[in-house]
């Protein structure tokens, strides 16, 4: 009899065991999963700040650059899309166009000295510049939860919880373009 309760005993051990690491690797991959909405709500935040100061900037510019409509009219498409985009992988491309019609927009600001020289649109463009850092910390932030996340549930054993429990890979929230990949030419002829 001694052999059957110490068989039980080992048996409740292992299944206690199981449990335990069952329920902690569930718990890990919740708090996991956890920091990637909340570092996702925080490129949100920032997104949201910049989809609002982008009108004020192209309000105050209109007054200038008066055969610039196009350039202004792609700015204001650029934005719209880029509000309705919803996830990392929508809301990266979208922002994606909306900053290359913002870098076509300040370049088409520098034939125009005067707005350049408006109180009014550097206020704005230092605030747009201020909130574009912050996106730039916080989708580094995302990324680094993101990663930390997706390597969890699709590492061993982790994984067998992960997949059995609906935890699934999350994209990366990437902003940057062909043209910012490539090396600088710097050239002093």
């Amino acid at each position: 009899m001694s052999g059957a309760i110490i068989a039980l005993v080992v048996v409740a051990v292992i299944i206690v065991l199981l449990g335990l690491w069952l329920a902690g690797t569930y718990n890990g991959l919740v708090r996991l999963r956890n920091q990637v909405e909340n570092a996702w709500a925080q490129i949100d935040v920032q997104l949201k700040r910049r989809h609002d100061l982008i009108p004020n900037l192209v309000e105050t510019a209109r007054g200038y650059m008066k055969h610039e409509r196009q350039t202004l009219e792609e700015i204001t498409k650029a934005r719209n899309l880029a509000q309705k985009a919803s996830g990392p992988g929508e809301a990266s491309e979208a922002e994606q166009q909306l900053s290359s019609a913002l870098g076509q927009f300040f370049l088409v600001v520098e034939n125009y000295p005067d707005l350049k020289a408006n109180q009014n649109f550097l206020a704005l463009q230092e605030e747009l510049t201020s909130t574009e850092n912050k996106i730039g910390f916080a989708r580094q932030f995302y990324n680094d939860q993101t990663m930390q996340y997706n390597i969890r549930i699709q590492s061993f054993p982790a994984n067998l919880v992960a997949g059995m429990l609906g935890f699934h890979r999350r994209d990366l929230f990437e902003l940057e373009s062909e043209a910012e990949r490539q090396v600088p030419r710097v050239s002093f002829e």
